[in-house]
């Protein structure tokens, strides 16, 4: 489907074909700070770490993932540095354009890509900050490094993530995901609107 038509992208907009592209870069990298950023593993509030079950303790079925990635957003919305992320304009734009099935596929490969191995290559700077929908929402859902992941999700470092630890890490993007996209409507024309002022 092109243009306007509506199709089934579980985002309820228009789906658009971009054709699909390769990980590794940042298509939609705008960044033109240079501001330091805080190391994530340590910008945490420590209040919300560690007081749920452990990520070893919950079923893998997709039933499991989804009570998983709500318990899981309830607690990073108790630091205050993983609840200031928001998806930028193009990446809700490049989301909703891919449809949830892409963007989860992304997840998946994102994950078990940049943290999946057990010794993540430039582990702690692996995840850029911007750039696509599933980079944002790995610091915001503390899935961006190892030390994040062991802090948070309860899964220690230096062993690879099973298949069914990328799922539940992958559920909590996604939901992170989801939800921004529920937070931030999209409304049409308004990108048209921005540029032309």
């Amino acid at each position: 489907m092109r243009g306007d038509e509506t199709a089934e992208n579980g985002y309820s907009q228009p789906m658009l074909d971009f054709g699909d592209g390769d990980f590794g870069g940042t298509p939609n990298d705008d960044r033109t700070d240079d501001k330091p950023r805080a190391d994530s593993a340590s910008a945490d509030n420590a209040d919300g770490v560690g007081s749920d079950a452990s990520a070893e303790s919950i079923a893998s079925s997709d039933d499991g993932c989804a009570a998983y990635a709500e318990s899981m957003l309830q607690r990073l919305g108790t630091s205050k540095f993983r609840a200031g992320f928001v998806l930028s304009s193009k990446d809700r734009a490049y989301a909703r354009a891919k449809g949830r099935a892409t963007i989860d596929r992304h997840a998946h490969e994102m994950l078990a890509k940049r943290v999946g191995p057990a010794q993540p290559y430039k582990d702690g700077k692996q995840t850029p900050w911007r750039g696509h929908p599933v980079f944002t929402a790995q610091h915001a859902t503390a899935t961006c490094c190892r030390g994040c992941i062991e802090k948070w999700h309860h899964i220690p470092k230096g062993r690879a993530l099973t298949v069914e630890e990328i799922d539940r890490l992958a559920a909590v993007v996604m939901a992170w995901i989801d939800r921004d996209l529920t937070r931030h409507p999209d409304v049409p024309g308004a990108a048209d609107r921005s540029r032309s002022a």
